[in-house]
C-alpha cells in the first residue's frame, strides 16, 4: 500500500498553502465573524477562479475530473487556514453527495453550476435521519442555493428558493449556520440508504482531512507563543510540563494523520475495509482537533480565554466539526460494528 500523495497532489498542497496564507488569514476570519456575515464573497470568487469548486466534478458537466486525494490535500489546507468561506458545504460536501447519489437530472443541473461557482449547496449532516419539516442547524444555508439531507429512505435535495432560512446563533460565528423549514416537496436521490452511508463514510474521511489541518494549526499557534512567551525569567517552551502538552498535540495529530490517510487510501479504491477506515479516521481527528484546540486555549493562559485572542477560532471550528456528522460515540459505534463484521468475515 502507498499512502503517499502523488507529486500533482504535493503541489496543489504547496499553491493552495501559499493562496490562503496571503488571503485567508485569521484577521480576515474576524472581520466575517464581527459582521455577522456568513462568508468573505472576495475570497470564494477567488477559489472559484481557481478552479477549486470544480475540482471532482466530472469532466462532462464542466469540471477537472481530479481523484479524491485532491480534495483531501484542500480540506486540509481550508481547514488549516480556516478560510471563511462555504468550501466544506459546497465543495466537500454537496458536490461529493451529488457524485454518489445524485439522479442524472439533478447531476446535469448541479454540478454545473457547482463548478462554476454559480451555485452554492450545503448538506444537513445529523447523526440521526431529520423528520419533520425543519432542518437545523444547516452550516452556510443562507448562502446556498440548494440542501441536501437525510431520510429514513436516504438522501432528499431541496431547493433553499422553496425554505423559509432563518439564522441560528451556533458556537461558530465564522461558519454561519439557519434554520431550514421545507416549504415544498423535496426531491429524493438515488441509491437510498446504501448510497446515504456511502456519503457519510466519505464526508467522514473529507471532515477528518479538515480537522487535521485545524489541529496541526491550533498546535503551531501554541508552540509559536509558547516559543515568545516569558515567565519567571524563561520562555515557557521550557518548562516540562509545557513540553508534555505540546508533545501530546503531536502525537495526537499524527495518529489523526495516519488514519486519515488510510481512510482516503481506502476511499480511493473502494478498500473493503472502508466503513471502518471511515470511523477510524472520524474518531482520531475528533480527539486530535479537540485536544488541540483546548490546549493552544490553555497554553495562551488568561489571554487564550478572551474575545480578543484568535484561539477562539479553533475551539469553536472543533466543536462544529466534533458535532456536523455526529459525536465520537456515533462513530466509534461503527468502527466496533465494522470490526466486528471483519472478523466474522475471516472467521467464516
Amino acid at each position: 500500500m502507498n499512502f503517499q500523495f502523488s507529486d500533482e497532489a504535493e503541489a496543489l498542497r504547496d499553491q493552495a498553502r501559499k493562496f490562503l496564507s496571503e488571503k485567508a488569514d485569521k484577521p480576515k476570519a474576524r472581520a466575517v465573524m464581527e459582521s455577522g456575515a456568513g462568508h468573505d464573497p472576495a475570497l470564494w470568487a477567488d477559489i472559484v477562479a481557481l478552479g477549486w469548486p470544480a475540482l471532482r466534478v466530472p469532466e462532462e458537466y464542466g469540471g477537472l475530473g481530479l481523484s479524491v486525494l485532491e480534495l483531501c490535500v484542500l480540506a486540509e489546507e481550508v481547514g488549516r487556514a480556516l478560510a471563511p468561506v462555504p468550501f466544506t458545504s459546497s465543495v466537500l460536501l454537496a458536490t461529493e453527495a451529488l457524485l454518489i447519489a445524485g439522479t442524472a437530472a439533478q447531476q446535469a443541473h448541479w454540478l454545473p453550476k457547482l463548478a462554476d461557482g454559480s451555485a452554492i449547496g450545503t448538506v444537513a449532516l445529523t447523526a440521526k435521519p431529520v423528520t419533520g419539516n425543519t432542518l437545523a442547524p444547516v452550516h452556510d444555508a443562507a448562502a446556498a442555493d440548494f440542501v441536501i439531507f437525510a431520510r429514513p429512505d436516504g438522501l432528499a435535495l431541496i431547493e433553499t428558493a422553496a425554505c423559509t432560512v432563518e439564522p441560528v446563533e451556533t458556537i461558530d460565528l465564522v461558519r454561519r449556520s439557519a434554520r431550514v423549514t421545507l416549504n415544498a416537496t423535496p426531491e429524493p436521490m438515488a441509491g437510498g440508504v446504501t448510497a446515504m452511508e456511502q456519503f457519510q463514510q466519505s464526508a467522514a474521511i473529507l471532515l477528518a482531512f479538515e480537522g487535521l489541518g485545524g489541529a496541526d494549526a491550533a498546535m503551531d499557534m501554541a508552540l509559536a507563543y509558547t516559543q515568545q512567551r516569558v515567565a519567571f525569567g524563561r520562555k515557557i517552551a521550557g518548562y516540562q510540563a509545557v513540553k508534555h502538552r505540546l508533545a501530546d498535540m503531536y502525537i495526537k495529530n499524527q495518529l489523526a494523520r495516519s488514519h486519515a490517510y488510510y481512510g482516503a487510501w481506502a476511499l480511493l479504491t473502494d478498500a473493503p475495509d472502508l466503513a471502518q477506515a471511515a470511523a477510524g479516521a472520524r474518531i482520531a481527528a475528533i480527539d486530535a482537533y479537540q485536544f488541540a484546540a483546548e490546549e493552544n486555549v490553555q497554553l495562551h493562559g488568561g489571554i487564550g480565554f478572551t474575545w480578543e485572542s484568535d484561539c477562539q477560532f479553533y475551539y469553536r471550528r472543533a466543536r462544529t466539526l466534533t458535532l456536523a456528522l455526529g459525536g465520537k460515540a456515533l462513530w466509534s459505534d461503527r468502527l466496533v460494528r465494522a470490526l466486528e463484521q471483519r472478523n466474522s468475515a475471516m472467521a467464516a
